[in-house]
């Protein structure tokens, strides 16, 4: 992503946080995997949405007029020992030069520096309760600075949480993030086609889920959006399964809930379809209510539209269709009421897809189900999942989950479906495999 771009989103924020007010956001920390060794670094979204800056052991200060410059940025300095044993690091030189800081600091000067900078200001965003210890500092330097009211130096009276601004901002999409969503979602879309042509009975799900990461990184994604769901049989009926341990049998289902990250934003895709390349008659009864739900939520995805519009759609498809296979009895309304359905569907129809899979932004504003917006992106993802220790229903319908989603952008007359290229209907699902 160019500079250009987190620069622009900085001066967005700095015009809603307003002159005379000040707003403070750390990095995330490195976390320690084992021993010595540490989990593979992924800076925090928020972060890196406003600076595009990567490394650990940072924070970066927002001040609206400040005459020195208005974004300031605390980080490591170089150090040519460290970057001999770990890589290059941009160092204070970095973070003014390519990083476009107006200011940079050691982060080690931080007690020093940070507290003059809170001076004089009315308020400071701050998400406060996401880093503890920086909390209890912070809390002492506004201490600390009340203390010197006699010598006229004012402390901020006002600490304010910075995401209610910020993942306002991140919930609506520029043309540079929705370019890297695409990409995520073609490159996703090819590895789902991937493990559609190479499934068999006999490979274990770890395999498949192998191949949907050997795509993603031969494609120079070297990330996951999130831990990938590959789920044979009746491990599709647990939500999120992640042990993708067990081996793949002829007449089940496959469920792979899998998608990449492109420069730090997610693709999140599911499809289900049967090991052996042929649904049986009670996957593809089961299976096509589903796809039917899908596309009732999809067809809710427009400029104007509530939010839970999409998700009461395919209640009311699902549950028609629970009752006609004779899973659910009773009047489709007040089972609805009565939620009945949950037994069988107990998510959300999706949720928001930005730089964190399960996204910022407020689903409700002012206790109103908000309405949909071009720029936002969302996934549409029904599902039905029957337990093997189902006894209400007949036994052929038990051990099978469901699950269809699709990354949705919403545009000005409607939508683009990001994730179109993989197969979905009965037909071509089984053309595919079949031809493979």
């Amino acid at each position: 992503m160019k500079q250009s771009e987190f620069k622009k989103r900085r001066k967005s924020l700095m015009e809603r946080i307003g002159a005379g007010n000040i707003a403070i956001l750390g990095s995330s920390t490195a976390k320690v995997r084992n021993r010595d060794v540490h989990y593979p670094y992924r800076q925090d979204s928020d972060f890196y949405y406003l600076t595009g800056f990567s490394e650990t052991d940072a924070l970066a200060v927002f001040i609206p007029g400040r005459e020195k410059g208005e974004y300031i940025l605390f980080c490591r300095e170089f150090d040519a020992t460290k970057a001999l044993w770990e890589g290059a690091h941009a160092g204070l030189e970095g973070a003014t030069g390519h990083f476009q800081a107006d200011d940079a600091f050691p982060i080690d000067d931080m007690d020093e520096i940070l507290p003059g900078l809170l001076e004089n200001k009315s308020k400071v965003f701050y998400p406060m309760g996401r880093d503890p210890e920086f909390d209890h500092r912070l809390l002492d330097w506004i201490t600390h600075i009340r203390s010197q009211s006699r010598s006229g130096v004012m402390a901020p009276g006002e600490l304010v949480a910075l995401e209610h601004i910020l993942h306002e901002m991140r919930l609506f999409k520029s043309k540079e993030e929705i370019k890297l969503m695409r990409l995520a979602a073609e490159v996703s879309a090819q590895a789902h086609v991937k493990a559609m042509q190479l499934c068999k009975a006999g490979l274990y799900e770890y395999q498949i889920e192998a191949e949907l990461v050997h795509h993603f990184m031969q494609q120079g994604l070297r990330n996951v959006a999130y831990p990938s769901i590959v789920a044979g049989g009746s491990n599709a009926c647990v939500l999120h399964y992640t042990q993708n341990s067990d081996k793949l049998k002829n007449g089940d289902l496959l469920l792979i809930d899998a998608g990449a990250e492109c420069d730090h934003y997610a693709a999140d895709i599911t499809r289900t379809f049967p090991v052996s390349g042929r649904f049986t008659e009670p996957q593809k009864k089961l299976y096509q209510l589903v796809l039917d739900a899908q596309t009732a939520a999809i067809n809710e995805v427009k400029p104007g539209v509530p939010w839970h519009n999409a998700h009461d759609a395919s209640v009311e498809v699902l549950t028609k269709g629970l009752v006609d296979l004779g899973l659910l009895e009773g009047k489709v309304k007040t089972l609805i009421k009565k939620e009945k359905f949950k037994q069988f569907y107990m998510h959300r129809i999706g949720h928001w897809l930005g730089m964190d899979v399960h996204d910022v932004g407020d689903y409700k504003v002012d206790q109103k189900w908000r309405l949909l917006e071009p720029g936002m992106v969302l996934t549409i993802e029904p599902g039905l999942y029957i337990p093997t220790d189902c006894q209400t229903v007949d036994e052929k319908w038990r051990g099978i989950g469901i699950r269809i989603e699709d990354d949705l952008l919403v545009t000005e007359d409607g939508h683009d479906i990001l994730t179109k290229d993989v197969p979905k209907t009965i037909s071509e699902i089984e053309t595919l495999m079949r031809a493979a």
